[in-house]
């Protein structure tokens, strides 16, 4: 089974589910993005299993496995979403695959919600990388009202009161307690 992120997260639906026992075509060939946008159906995240291998694309990488993507953080909130769900965790494998040029030997800062890459794997080798980075969930204070309202995953996460936008911020609410410094855990709606 292989699950992708619909193009910024933009469907109801985010993830495209390829099912190699019902596909038309080969598996390879459902991967091509332009092709699971027509084959392939959309699901909700508690529609997935837990996840083995995550691969993550990335523009460039450091041997430590912090990793430069597009830019606009969707990589990171997919996942942070299928951590939520509890379908990824520790034992959870991170891979990008690069051409060796893109990975540099050059401190590239991350912060608390970036995800790290356990493996990195070029046409020349494999790097096995030392501390990978793993966000425990959505960092709502972190988004803007328009990101939310952008994601509809995000957007019906924030309506079902887990989360209160304020001057356009999100402030969490975990355990009654309202407010930034409550931690950076989103505690879900569905998790009782």
């Amino acid at each position: 089974m292989l699950c992708g992120g619909n193009p910024k997260l933009a469907a109801s639906k985010p993830f495209y589910l390829l099912d190699p026992a019902v596909l038309e075509v080969p598996l390879h060939e459902a991967a091509i993005s332009r092709i699971a946008a027509k084959i392939a159906p959309t699901v909700e995240v508690d529609a997935l299993r837990p996840v083995d291998v995550v691969v993550l694309g990335s523009v460039a990488v450091n041997r430590a496995g912090v990793r430069i993507g597009k830019g606009a953080g969707y990589s990171d909130i997919e996942f942070a979403l299928l951590t939520e769900a509890g379908l990824v965790g520790p034992g959870t494998l991170v891979v990008t695959t690069v051409h060796p040029l893109q990975v540099i030997d050059t401190f590239i800062p991350s912060a608390e919600h970036d995800v790290n890459v356990d493996v990195i794997v070029t046409p020349d080798e494999i790097i096995t990388c030392s501390t990978p980075h793993r966000p425990k969930g959505i960092f709502w204070d972190r988004l803007d009202a328009a990101k939310i309202a952008a994601i509809p995953a995000l957007r019906s996460r924030a309506t079902h009161g887990a989360v209160t936008l304020l001057r356009g911020r999100c402030l969490t609410v975990c355990r009654g307690v309202v407010g930034p410094g409550c931690g950076p855990v989103f505690s879900p709606w569905w998790a009782g």
